[in-house]
């Protein structure tokens, strides 16, 4: 994207809407997600970097939201995208409450490694969705919280079980503990797929030249974009999953508009998770319908803004963050 594409500060805090959209469960430890929207050229776009992170990285998120607004779109090889479902760490006895808001789906994604809860616990929610969705592949999502003999003990006791899964995404923290336990599991013909080293390292091809994983998940947002994302997928070499970071339905066009401008695209994406959210910021969520969301921008319905609309003490802090982040671009 040049610089004649990026808008004034200005315009961008006048446009600027800011949102607190409640959750149905709660994920990542959040119980309403809190997102910026604007409008450019090509539509509306959302910035939304946790809170947590610092301004260097919420910068690289900015310029993917204002490139999807702004900038030249890719070009597309599909109109839709397969989506799996995506379960938050969740008791058993609320797995088919959760998991009916994505309608059919073909594959479920698993959190594991929830802080308070142990192996048990996971083994008893996989087990569970299971039995309750007995052809569903199934993917695990650990966040990098395991050690690496604890992601060998799940994956042990799994298959003394006899489940299979499709695959272990960021089952441990580094580069180095993602490559040392892809050359065991592999043995077991357990993939491993990378997130976090992906979106949350300097260079994000390091997972990939260190042979630390079988597949890359990509979101549009944290790498910057969409343009950076393909780039990213070509130089890897490697499969890709197009996963969402508990976007709106805006930040999930992004989403799906990477997904189709992939031209192999072979696993379910992560991106129906607009299903997590109690409330979205428009009248036609982006949904899955039989296990597809389509790829197309999304409107924003004013009203939505109002009844979801941040309290002023939230809309001043994600205003003087905007104010801050954007001078880094």
């Amino acid at each position: 994207m040049s610089q004649n594409q990026i808008p004034a500060l200005a315009d961008l805090v006048s446009g600027a809407r800011i949102v607190a959209l409640p959750l149905r469960t709660k994920f990542r430890g959040l119980e309403e997600r809190e997102v910026l929207l604007f409008e450019g050229p090509n539509g509306w776009a959302e910035w939304s970097p946790f809170v947590e992170y610092p301004d260097e990285e919420a910068a690289v998120w900015l310029a993917a939201a204002i490139d999807f607004a702004h900038g030249n779109l890719p070009t597309l090889y599909r109109d839709r995208i397969a989506v799996n479902a995506t379960l938050p760490a969740v008791a058993p006895e609320h797995i088919e409450r959760v998991l009916s808001n994505f309608g059919e789906f073909a594959t479920v994604k698993i959190k594991v490694a929830e802080a308070g809860q142990n192996i048990g616990d996971d083994i008893a929610r996989i087990r569970r969705v299971l039995e309750l969705y007995p052809d569903s592949k199934i993917r695990l999502d650990a966040n990098g919280g395991f050690e690496i003999s604890e992601a060998v003990d799940l994956i042990n006791q799994l298959k003394s079980l006899g489940i299979n899964i499709e695959y272990f995404e960021q089952p441990v923290a580094s580069i180095a503990e993602m490559a040392e336990l892809k050359l065991q599991v592999n043995r077991l013909g357990i993939k491993i797929a990378a997130d976090e080293s992906v979106r949350k390292v300097s260079d994000p091809l390091a997972v990939a030249q260190a042979n630390a994983a079988d597949i890359l998940i990509l979101k549009a947002a944290p790498l910057g974009g969409i343009v950076r994302a393909l780039e990213i997928a070509a130089e890897a070499e490697l499969p890709v999953v197009v996963s969402s970071a508990l976007d709106s339905s805006v930040g999930l066009s992004m989403g799906a508009y990477l997904a189709a401008a992939i031209p192999n695209l072979d696993f379910d994406c992560g991106l129906a998770t607009s299903a997590l959210l109690a409330g979205d910021v428009t009248r036609e969520p982006l949904r899955a319908e039989n296990g597809f969301i389509d790829v197309r921008r999304v409107e924003v319905d004013k009203s939505k803004l109002e009844i979801f609309s941040a309290q002023d003490h939230r809309q001043d802090w994600w205003l003087e963050r905007l104010e801050r982040v954007y001078k880094l671009l």
